[in-house]
C-alpha cells in the first residue's frame, strides 16, 4: 500500500451509476483518492483489509451483508475505522442503528452535491456529521421508547398483510399475545390503526417494506 497525504476513500454501494458519481467528483479534489469500490458489504470488508482507506462510504440497503452490519464488522475488526452512511433514508430509526453501529457521519443522498466535500473532510478530521433532516428527525423522537425486536418482528409481519391470528401461529404465540403487542405497538408510534401504523414505522425506518 502506498502511502499518500490524501484522504483515501472507499465507497460500498450496488448501484453502479451512483459509484461511478461519486468517483468523478472526488477526482476534482486535490486532497481526496478514491482507492477502492465494492457493491457488498462482504466486498467492502475485504477491501478494507486490502486498501486500509481512511473513509468508507457505506449505502444502507445493498443484497447480502446489509450496511449497519458491514459497519458492525468493520468497526469491531478495525475500531480505529471511520464510516460515512450515505443513504436514502431520513428515517430516524435508521440513522440511530448506523450511529450505534459505528458510523461517524450520516448523509443523505439527495444532499451529497452540497454536502459530500465537507462531510469526508470533518469526519476525516475527527468530527462527526448528521444531515440536517436526520437530525431533526432524531430529536423529534428522542424521548419516545422504540419499539422491541418483537414488536417490530410482528409489526413487519403485519405489513406483509398477516391477521393476528396468522402472526400467532408463525411466532408460536397466543392471539391475545399479538393483540397486546400491537396495543403497545399503537401506543408507542402515536398510531390509530394497523396502517397508520406500518406507514409510520416505515418512513421512520424502523421496519422495511
Amino acid at each position: 500500500m502506498v502511502k499518500s497525504d490524501k484522504i483515501r476513500i472507499m465507497i460500498v454501494d450496488d448501484h453502479p451509476l451512483l459509484r461511478e458519481g461519486v468517483c468523478a467528483v472526488i477526482a476534482t479534489q486535490a486532497d481526496l483518492d478514491m482507492v477502492a469500490e465494492a457493491e457488498t458489504g462482504e466486498q467492502a470488508l475485504a477491501l478494507y483489509e486490502a486498501h486500509r482507506p481512511d473513509i468508507v462510504l457505506m449505502d444502507l440497503q445493498m443484497p447480502g451483508m446489509g450496511g449497519v452490519a458491514a459497519i458492525e464488522a468493520l468497526r469491531k475488526s478495525h475500531p480505529s475505522s471511520r464510516i460515512v452512511v450515505l443513504t436514502t433514508y431520513a428515517g430516524d430509526a435508521q440513522a440511530m442503528r448506523a450511529l450505534r453501529a459505528g458510523a461517524a457521519g450520516y448523509l443523505l443522498k439527495s444532499s451529497m452535491r452540497k454536502e459530500l466535500m465537507d462531510t469526508i473532510r470533518s469526519v476525516h478530521a475527527g468530527g462527526k456529521y448528521l444531515s440536517s433532516e436526520v437530525a431533526t428527525g432524531i430529536a423529534l423522537h428522542v424521548t419516545e421508547d422504540m419499539l422491541s425486536r418483537r414488536e417490530a418482528e410482528v409489526l413487519t409481519l403485519a405489513a406483509a398483510g398477516n391477521s393476528n391470528r396468522q402472526i400467532a401461529v408463525r411466532l408460536g404465540l397466543s392471539e391475545d399475545t399479538i393483540k397486546g403487542y400491537m396495543k403497545v405497538i399503537y401506543s408507542k408510534l402515536g398510531a390509530a390503526d394497523r396502517t397508520h401504523a406500518v406507514t409510520i414505522a416505515a418512513r421512520r425506518g424502523i421496519i422495511e417494506l
